[in-house]
């Protein structure tokens, strides 16, 4: 069933991606199920639902990010969106950054059972990660108020790049609060299949 509700998703996105890419999507999901149980990465414990909320939502993003050469993304927790963006992007370079040691150690597995070349691993506070390198997109989702994302993760953003925040409702309250150093450049609807509920992306340019 959830290779069948993974290929019917694909679909409604209009991404192709070959089968042993959704295999390992599939086998990412399992992994999460797997050491959620001692982890606690994620509050679903079903996996279809996983499928859903987790995986199809992360890979609704895929269109507005292909054409980037490196992300980081921040608060990634289980992985997300970061791991299923690194799986249907392989030339991508993919950052995963989280403070949780558990999580890292969880992040850390997963790249190597997937094996994830693309990917790499930090684990430390967003507003103390002394990155070498500037990112063409800073990607977050449930990390933050937006104020606290350009705050904290601001700095990280290469100068023609964009941070992504990935949201529930529009949030008008947030955006009314950005003030100096990024603006809003746009705030994208996106449709989530097998989930019902609204979903946004919203795009921040340096000012």
């Amino acid at each position: 069933m959830n290779a069948q509700t993974l290929a019917a998703g694909l679909a409604r996105l209009n991404l192709e991606l070959p089968p042993e890419m959704q295999e390992k999507l599939l086998d990412y999901v399992a992994l999460v199920q797997k050491w959620n149980k001692v982890y606690n990465l994620t509050a679903l414990r079903d996996a279809d639902k996983m499928l859903t909320h987790h995986l199809l939502d992360s890979l609704a993003v895929v269109p507005h990010v292909a054409s980037a050469k490196t992300l980081l993304d921040v608060g990634s927790g289980a992985g997300l969106p970061g791991i299923p963006l690194a799986l249907a992007l392989p030339d991508m370079q993919v950052t995963l950054l989280d403070s949780n040691q558990k999580k890292a150690a969880f992040l850390h597995q997963a790249i190597i059972e997937l094996h994830l070349g693309n990917t790499t691993v930090i684990c430390e506070r967003v507003e103390k990660f002394a990155s070498n390198q500037l990112f063409s997109i800073v990607i977050s989702r449930a990390f933050s108020d937006l104020p606290t994302f350009v705050e904290q993760a601001g700095r990280l953003v290469a100068p023609e790049g964009v941070m992504i925040a990935m949201k529930g409702v529009h949030p008008v309250g947030e955006i009314a609060k950005l003030k100096g150093g990024f603006k809003l450049s746009g705030v994208t609807p996106l449709a989530v299949p097998g989930l019902d509920a609204e979903r946004h992306l919203v795009f921040l340019k340096a000012a």
